[in-house]
């Protein structure tokens, strides 16, 4: 006489691959979140009430308070300022430039960059930070 043994069906859910991924998504993630944020130097903005953002391609010019100027995390002097962005402007003329300055600098050290586009014909943005 055979033995009946009981084996009873039990629904299982294989989630060893899930957690392989969640860790590849939560890299891919990290990776992405690095690459979208342009900005290498820190640097407190004027507020605004609006704040638009762009997903064109853009060239930055950060300008720090002690007066050095950044074009795309390069540091230039104001004397070749116009040159380097002329330089890198040369590929394509749709670029935008984003100014990026601190708060609490004189209107003239943004008037003395504004100037540099209005010369050249380009188009110049003014970053801010929500208020």
């Amino acid at each position: 006489m055979p033995i009946k043994r009981n084996k009873r069906f039990h629904a299982e859910v294989a989630t060893s691959s899930l957690s392989d991924i969640m860790f590849f998504l939560l890299l891919f993630f990290l990776i992405i979140s690095t690459l979208a944020n342009p900005n290498v130097i820190r640097m407190t903005l004027p507020k605004s009430k609006t704040n638009e953002k762009t997903n064109k391609q853009l060239i930055t010019i950060s300008v720090t308070e002690d007066k050095r100027f950044f074009v795309d995390k390069q540091e230039v002097t104001f004397d070749n300022l116009e040159t380097t962005l002329l330089s890198k402007m040369s590929p394509s003329k749709d670029l935008t430039v984003v100014v990026r300055i601190p708060f609490n600098m004189q209107v003239q050290d943004l008037v003395d960059v504004l100037q540099i586009g209005v010369k050249n014909k380009l188009k110049f943005v003014i970053a801010t930070s929500p208020k």
